[in-house]
C-alpha cells in the first residue's frame, strides 16, 4: 500500500528494521520480529510495541523508504502485509521511477518528484469514502489493520476506531476497539498473548456506560449472553453515541428491513462515516427539540444574545438555523423560540434585528460570526418564501394555513365546534372560569408573541397544566406538536392524498372500517356521518401516504379526539406528528417503541417508586397494565374530558408527560398496591382510580362527559385531573427529555433482542408441533444442553434411512452394510449416537473431499473399531453436567493434529477383500460399469502381485517357513459377485449390535447378514460385540498362518487406484447436492404418504 510520505530517522528505526535490498534512492526494510527468525522475545517486544502504538508494521511488516545520497532524511512511501506484495511495489518503482530520477540535478528536485508521484497513486487507488474521513492518511492505515486482524466481508465497512483497554475478567486489555456497520470489533497483542474479539451489532442486547471503584467510566456491551467491559477512553461519550447509533442503524436495517431512501447519509452502508453519523444525529437532535418537519437539517449555529422584552434582559443562547427555519434557545433552556426565514432584518455592529409579523422584532446581539449569519439570513430571504399564513386579527400572528383548492368533501371545521357550537352568553361557572383561562392564554399571546415565533417558557407550561380552553386546544396542538410546520411545509398535500386514495382497497382500509364505529362511540360527533366520514378519510389518507404502518389499532381511538379539536387537516398532521416523531415505532406489528417506553417506565418505577419496587419483585405486571396507557395517552383508560388535558400536556412536553403521570397514579394508589395479593386486586384497583378521576372545569354538556357514575357514589373520592397532572409535574417535573431519550436508545436493544428470542422460540416450537410429534424419531435422542449442532442425534436406524437417501453412488447391493460402518466409523465416542454434526462431516468428505480423503474414508470403513463395541448411550440432559469433562473433550479436539496418511493401519486380507468388494458395489449401474471393474480387478491383481513378491523374497530369507500357491484374482467376466473365488471371505470384522428396526438385512437363520449380504450363522447377535477382528467364522475354509500375515498399506492402495484414470474420475465425479437432496426429500414424502 502506498503511504503518504513522512519523514522517519534512519539511525532510530535501526534497531527494529532491518534492510532487505536498496539503491541509490530506495530502500526495502522488513520489521524486525517478522518474517525469518521472528519466534524469540524479539517478535513478542516488537509485535505488543506495534499493536499499543496502533504501528501499521503489526499487519504490514514491510516497508520502502526513499532516500537521496546527500541526505540523511528519509522518507516512508509504502508497506506491505507480504513479500510479494512489497516486491511489487519495489519492481514498479524500478521500472518507473528509477531512469527518471538520474535526470535531476539536485535532490531537491527528486524528493519532489517522487512525492508527487507517490501521491498521485494514492489518489488514484483511493476510495472514494475516506474522502470524507478526518484524516484519510490514518484511516487507510487503520482500514489495512482492520482487514489483515478480522478477515470479515469485503464490503464490511469500517467507520471509526478508538484506543481502549478489554477487561478480560480483572485484567485489562490494552488494544485497538473497531467500529463497522455490522460488527464491534477489537484487537489486543501483549507479549504473545493475542485477543481478538468480534460481536455483530444485531447481537447487542445492552449498551450502556456505567463506573464501578476501579473504573471512573467505561462502556458494557452484552451480547450472546457474554458480558464485554471497554475503559479508558479518550472520548467516551463520543465514543458510546457512535456505538449507540450503529448498534440503531443495524437492528433497524436488518429487523425492520429500513433502507432509509430519503436519508443519504444513511442511504448507502458503505458510505457511512464517523462525520456523517455525527451529522444525522445532531440534525435529530434538533428537529426533534424544536418539533421541525424531517425535512429540515441543521446547517449553522452561532452563540448571541437575544432581548427579552418581557423580562427586559439578555439572555445567553444559541441560534440553530435550518433551511426554511430560525430557531432560538436559551443557555438554561428556560427560553426556546422558532420561526420561520424571517422577510426583513436590520443588522448593525455584532448585533442583528429580526422583524416579524404583528409588529414584534427578535433583537440578537453579540453575535459570534456575525458577517456569516447576516449573509445566510439574505440568501434565505432572496431564495426562499415564507409559507402563507392567515391571520386571525390585525396584531397576532395566525398558525393555520390556508388549504390550496380544498374539496368540498374535507371538513374545515373542528367537530367540536359543529356539534358543541361556543356559546358566549352562557353565564355558567365553569364556562367564565373557562373564559379565564382564555383570557389568560391572550395576555400570555401578547406578551410572548403568538403562532410559530412564540416564547415557550415556564410560564408556558403552568398554563399548560392548568388546562387549555376549549377554543385554543386545536391551535395549540399544532403549535406544540410541530405540525403547523409540516402543514405550512407541504400545503395541499392532504387534498392531494385525499383523492388518490379515495376508493383504494387495502388491508388497511378494512381494518378502518371494522373500527370506524368503535371510535368514541358515545360521542355524538361519530354518531353521524359527518364525523365517521372525517375519521375515515384522516385514516385512510394517513395509511396511503404511510403504507409501512398502514393502519394500527389505537390510531382510531387517537384520531377522533383529534378531530374534535382540530380541522380535519389539522388532524392529519397531528396524526402524522405522533405516528412519526413523538411516539416512533409504536403504530407497527411489534408496536416496539410502546415495548421500549414501557422498559423505561419500569426503570423509572425501579427509581422512583422504591417501596413498590421491594413489594413487587416482578415489574412485567405494570408493563401490561400500562400499555393502553401509552398507545391511546390515556384517552382509552379515562373520560374524554379529562383525557384532553393529558394530550395538552403531551404534545408540549412529549412522552415525558405520559411516563409522569403513569409514575403519579401510580403513586396516588401506592398504599392500596402495597396491600394486593395478585394482580387481578391491583388491576381492579387501578380501574376503579381511573372512572373516579374527573374534570371539574369541563366546559362541556353532560351528554358529551363520560365520566362514570360510579363516580359519584359518596364512597368514592373523586380526583380531579388538574390536581393528578400538577401533582406529577410537582414531583416527577425533573426528570429531562434528554435523559429520557437515553432511556430509550439503551432499552431499544434489549427490547428488540427479547423479542427476536421470543420469535425463533415460537417458531421452533411451531416447526416441532407441525412436523415432529412428541413420539417423533427425531426427537428420541434430543438434548438442549448440548451445543446447538449437537443437540439433535440419530439412532443407527435412522442414520442408515438418511445415508441411504443421501449417498453420492447409486443403490447397490451393500448400501445397509455400508452404512452400518460408516455410523461406526464417524461415531468417536462410541455411545450409539450421530449428532448433526459429525453426519455433516461425513457428507462434505463424500460430497466435496478430494480424492485421496474419499479413498481414505472408504479405506476406514474396512477397519475395525478400537474397542469393537458401542457402549450405551448415556442420559443426557437429566443430570448435572459435568463441566471438566466437556473441557477436556474441547481441549482434545483442538489439540487434535490432522490425521496423516502414514498413520493408518495396514488392512489385511480379509479386509482388502471386502474393500474391493465394496468398489464393485459402487459401479452398479454405472454409464462405465464394465470399465470400472475392469480397472478394480487390475489394480487388485497388481497388489496381490506385489505382495507375492515381497513373500517370495521374504521366504528366500526364511528357508525353514512354507511357502504356498500365490493367490490367483479372477476378472469380472468369471465371477459377478467377487473378483477372488479361491478365497470365501470371512466376515470377521466386529460390528456393533444392529437396532431391532434397522432396515439391515438378516439370513434366512435369522443372523445378522454379511456386508456383501450373505448369512453370516457364526457371528449371531451374542457374540457379535465382542468377536475378535481377525478371527475366522466356522463356514470360512482353514487358512494357512502364511495366508494370514500378507496385508497392505494406504500408500499402496492409493498409488495403484491413482494408475486408473477411469477409477479416479468416478470417485472425483462431483455430486449435485442440491438435486440429491431434492429427490431424498421427495422419496421420503412418498414413502410418507404410502404409510
Amino acid at each position: 500500500m502506498w503511504l503518504k510520505p513522512e519523514e522517519v530517522l534512519l539511525k532510530n528505526a535501526l534497531k527494529l528494521w532491518v534492510t532487505e535490498k536498496c539503491n541509490d534512492y530506495f530502500i526495502l526494510q522488513r520489521r524486525r520480529g517478522y518474517g525469518e527468525g521472528s519466534g524469540g522475545l524479539t517478535g513478542l517486544l516488537v509485535g505488543t510495541l506495534d499493536t499499543v502504538l496502533d504501528s501499521t508494521a503489526k499487519v504490514a511488516p514491510f516497508r520502502i523508504l526513499h532516500q537521496t545520497p546527500d541526505s540523511q532524511v528519509y522518507w516512508n512511501i509504502a508497506c506491505g502485509a507480504s513479500q510479494e506484495e512489497i516486491t511489487q511495489h519495489w519492481e514498479w518503482l524500478q521500472q518507473n521511477i528509477m531512469r527518471t530520477l538520474s535526470v535531476f540535478d539536485s535532490s531537491e528536485d527528486i524528493t519532489s518528484f517522487v512525492q508527487g508521484k507517490i501521491r498521485g497513486l494514492i489518489a488514484e487507488e483511493g476510495k472514494v469514502s475516506l474522502v470524507q474521513e478526518d484524516d484519510p492518511e490514518k484511516f487507510r492505515e487503520a482500514l489495512l489493520r482492520f482487514e489483515s486482524w478480522f478477515c470479515l466481508p469485503e464490503k464490511e465497512k469500517l467507520v471509526t476506531y478508538y484506543s481502549c483497554s478489554y477487561w478480560r475478567g480483572r485484567v485489562p486489555c490494552q488494544g485497538w476497539l473497531y467500529l463497522s456497520t455490522n460488527f464491534l470489533c477489537f484487537y489486543s497483542y501483549l507479549l504473545g498473548n493475542e485477543v481478538k474479539l468480534v460481536v455483530s451489532w444485531v447481537e447487542i442486547s445492552r449498551l450502556e456506560k456505567m463506573s464501578s471503584v476501579l473504573l471512573t467510566e467505561s462502556i458494557r456491551v452484552c451480547a450472546g449472553g457474554e458480558e464485554y467491559v471497554f475503559s479508558m477512553f479518550l472520548h467516551l461519550q463520543q465514543t458510546f453515541l457512535i456505538m449507540e447509533q450503529l448498534g440503531n442503524y443495524a437492528v433497524r436495517r436488518l429487523i425492520d428491513k429500513e433502507m432509509f431512501p430519503d436519508d443519504h447519509i444513511l442511504s448507502d452502508p458503505l458510505q457511512i462515516t464517523k462525520r456523517g453519523l455525527e451529522t444525522h444525529a445532531r440534525n435529530e437532535a434538533f428537529r426533534a427539540f424544536f418539533r421541525l418537519p424531517r425535512e429540515e437539517n441543521l446547517l449553522e449555529v452561532y452563540e448571541s444574545f437575544l432581548w427579552v422584552p418581557f423580562s427586559h434582559f439578555n439572555t445567553l443562547g444559541k441560534i440553530c438555523v435550518s433551511e426554511n427555519y430560525m430557531c432560538f434557545a436559551s443557555q438554561d433552556g428556560s427560553h426556546v423560540l422558532t420561526v420561520h426565514t424571517p422577510p426583513l432584518f436590520y443588522r448593525s455592529s455584532r448585533a442583528l434585528t429580526v422583524c416579524l409579523r404583528g409588529k414584534r422584532a427578535l433583537k440578537f446581539s453579540e453575535v459570534r460570526d456575525f458577517e456569516r449569519l447576516a449573509g445566510t439570513i439574505r440568501r434565505k430571504c432572496g431564495s426562499t418564501a415564507s409559507p402563507q399564513h392567515s391571520v386571525s386579527n390585525q396584531d397576532e400572528e395566525g398558525v393555520m394555513v390556508g388549504q390550496k383548492d380544498s374539496s368540498k368533501a374535507v371538513s374545515t371545521e373542528a367537530l367540536m365546534n359543529v356539534f358543541h357550537p361556543h356559546d358566549a352568553e352562557n353565564l355558567d361557572p365553569k364556562m367564565l372560569k373557562e373564559k379565564m383561562k382564555e383570557q389568560s392564554w391572550q395576555i400570555h399571546f401578547a406578551e410572548y408573541g403568538r403562532g410559530t415565533s412564540m416564547f415557550c417558557t415556564k410560564k408556558t407550561r403552568d398554563l399548560i397544566v392548568r388546562g387549555v380552553p376549549e377554543m385554543l386546544r386545536g391551535e395549540l396542538w399544532m403549535l406544540f406538536s410541530g405540525a403547523v410546520n409540516d402543514m405550512a411545509t407541504h400545503p395541499g398535500y392532504y387534498t392531494e392524498l385525499v383523492e388518490a386514495s379515495l376508493g383504494a382497497s387495502s388491508l388497511a382500509t378494512d381494518e378502518i372500517e371494522r373500527d370506524l364505529h368503535r371510535s368514541l362511540p358515545d360521542h355524538p360527533a361519530f354518531q353521524s356521518d359527518t364525523g365517521i366520514s372525517a375519521l375515515r378519510r384522516v385514516l385512510t389518507a394517513y395509511a396511503y401516504r404511510n403504507p409501512k404502518i398502514g393502519y394500527c389499532q389505537a390510531m382510531n381511538i387517537l384520531t377522533s379526539v383529534l378531530l374534535l379539536y382540530a380541522k380535519e387537516e389539522e388532524a392529519f398532521w397531528l396524526l402524522v406528528a405522533v405516528c412519526e416523531r413523538m411516539l416512533p415505532d409504536y403504530f407497527n406489528r411489534r408496536i416496539i417503541g410502546a415495548l421500549v417506553d414501557q422498559a423505561v417506565f419500569e426503570d423509572l418505577i425501579r427509581v422512583r417508586l422504591t417501596q413498590l419496587t421491594e413489594h413487587m419483585t416482578d415489574l412485567t405486571f405494570f408493563s401490561s397494565v400500562s400499555l393502553s396507557w401509552f398507545l391511546t395517552l390515556f384517552i382509552s383508560v379515562l373520560p374524554i374530558e379529562s383525557a384532553v388535558n393529558v394530550v395538552d400536556c403531551f404534545f408540549y412536553d412529549g412522552i415525558k408527560a405520559i411516563l409522569q403521570l403513569g409514575l403519579a397514579t401510580l403513586d396516588y394508589n401506592m398504599d392500596a398496591l402495597l396491600c394486593c395479593h395478585d394482580d387481578a386486586e391491583a388491576v381492579t384497583i387501578l380501574n376503579r382510580f381511573f372512572d373516579s378521576v374527573t374534570n371539574k372545569d369541563s366546559p362541556l354538556p353532560p351528554t358529551v362527559q363520560q365520566a362514570s357514575a360510579g363516580s359519584n357514589d359518596k364512597g368514592t373520592s373523586r380526583v380531579d385531573i388538574s390536581d393528578l397532572i400538577r401533582e406529577a409535574y410537582e414531583k416527577y417535573g425533573d426528570i429531562q427529555s434528554e435523559e429520557v431519550e437515553s432511556m430509550r436508545r439503551r432499552n431499544k436493544l434489549y427490547v428488540i433482542q427479547t423479542l427476536e428470542d421470543t420469535t425463533k422460540q415460537n417458531v421452533r416450537q411451531h416447526f416441532l408441533s407441525c412436523y415432529w410429534t412428541a413420539n417423533s424419531p427425531a426427537l428420541l435422542h434430543h438434548d438442549p444442553s448440548l451445543a446447538y449442532l449437537e443437540q439433535y442425534q440419530l439412532g443407527l436406524s435412522q442414520y442408515s434411512l438418511l445415508f441411504s437417501l443421501l449417498q453420492p453412488w447409486g443403490p447397490g447391493t451393500n448400501t445397509h452394510s455400508l452404512a452400518l460402518w460408516a455410523f461406526r466409523l464417524i461415531d468417536e465416542n462410541h455411545d450409539g449416537l450421530v449428532n448433526f454434526k459429525e453426519f455433516c462431516g461425513a457428507l462434505d468428505i463424500l460430497y466435496s473431499g478430494t480424492f485421496t480423503e474419499k479413498l481414505k474414508f472408504l479405506f476406514k470403513l474396512h477397519l475395525p473399531p478400537e474397542d469393537g463395541v458401542i457402549r450405551k448411550s448415556p442420559e443426557r440432559g437429566r443430570g448435572k453436567v459435568d463441566l471438566q469433562a466437556y473441557l477436556k473433550q474441547w481441549q482434545d479436539e483442538i489439540q487434535k493434529k490432522e490425521e496423516s496418511i502414514k498413520d493408518l493401519p495396514r488392512i489385511n486380507q480379509t479386509q482388502f477383500i471386502q474393500l474391493s468388494k465394496t468398489l464393485y458395489a459402487l459401479f452398479h449401474g454405472d454409464p462405465e460399469e464394465e470399465s470400472l471393474f475392469r480397472a478394480v480387478a487390475r489394480v487388485t491383481s497388481l497388489l496381490l502381485r506385489m505382495e507375492e513378491v515381497g513373500r517370495r523374497l521374504q521366504e528366500n530369507t526364511s528357508p525353514s517357513k512354507t511357502s504356498t500357491s500365490p493367490l490367483q484374482p479372477l476378472s469380472p467376466a468369471t465371477s459377478t459377485t467377487s473378483p477372488f473365488q479361491t478365497i470365501s471371505p470371512p466376515e470377521t470384522i466386529a460390528s456393533p449390535r444392529p437396532d431391532p428396526s434397522s432396515p439391515c438385512k438378516t439370513g434366512s437363520d435369522g443372523a445378522p447378514a454379511s456386508p456383501d449380504g450373505s448369512s453370516n450363522p457364526s457371528i449371531s447377535s451374542s457374540t457379535m460385540e465382542t468377536e475378535p477382528a481377525n478371527t475366522p467364522s466356522d463356514n470360512t475354509a482353514p487358512t494357512s498362518p502364511t495366508d494370514m500375515e500378507w496385508s497392505f498399506s494406504f500408500e499402496q492402495i492409493l498409488a495403484s487406484l491413482l494408475n486408473e484414470p477411469v477409477l479416479v474420475r468416478f470417485i472425483e465425479k462431483p455430486v449435485d447436492t442440491e438435486n440429491l437432496l431434492d429427490r431424498a426429500r421427495k422419496d421420503q414424502l412418498k414413502a410418507q404418504m404410502m404409510k
